[in-house]
């Protein structure tokens, strides 16, 4: 049986606790910028070059957009691909598309298209009505041939902002 004083420490530790996590968690929120939308640059290898000749080693892309808001969606305006020399190439979005709270879109490169080269990059562009958290942008790579595979990642840079 515990004594009143046992109860009334563990109280107030309990309160202690408390307080301190709504601190960190308050503290992390203040931490978090947030926008209306972005123009983000993503880089990605549709090859790489291994070797004294250079070799092109081709690799698969993947393009991955998260919404990282946990209440509110996000609507992409622009997902264009282009080449080692700035050349558009394609449009990845024939027209807006709405990401709900914590939803993800990728968009895949296939191995064979060897159109981007070693420079490819795309643009992603997007929108919300109510200021949100930044979405997580990346292009991941990865390719295996016989015994030998890689992958690797790459992040999205901001290029313009829209801040509320």
């Amino acid at each position: 049986m515990s004594t009143p004083i046992t109860t009334k420490l563990m109280l107030i530790v309990f309160v202690l606790l408390t307080l301190m996590i709504g601190f960190l968690i308050r503290t992390a929120d203040a931490d978090m910028r947030l926008f209306n939308g972005q123009t983000v640059y993503v880089p990605l290898y549709s090859h790489i070059y291994s070797g004294d000749r250079e070799q092109p080693f081709y690799l698969a892309a993947t393009l991955s957009i998260r919404n990282t808001d946990r209440q509110h969606a996000i609507t992409l305006t622009a997902v264009d691909y282009y080449d080692s020399e700035g050349k558009f190439l394609k449009h990845y979005l024939e027209k807006p598309l709405v990401l709900n709270a914590m939803a993800t879109k990728r968009y895949v490169v296939p191995e064979s298209d060897k159109s981007g080269g070693s420079g490819a990059k795309f643009i992603v562009a997007w929108q919300s009505m109510k200021p949100v958290a930044e979405p997580l942008i990346e292009s991941v790579m990865i390719s295996t041939k016989t015994q030998q595979g890689i992958s690797f990642t790459s992040r999205g840079r901001v290029l313009e902002a829209i801040s509320p």
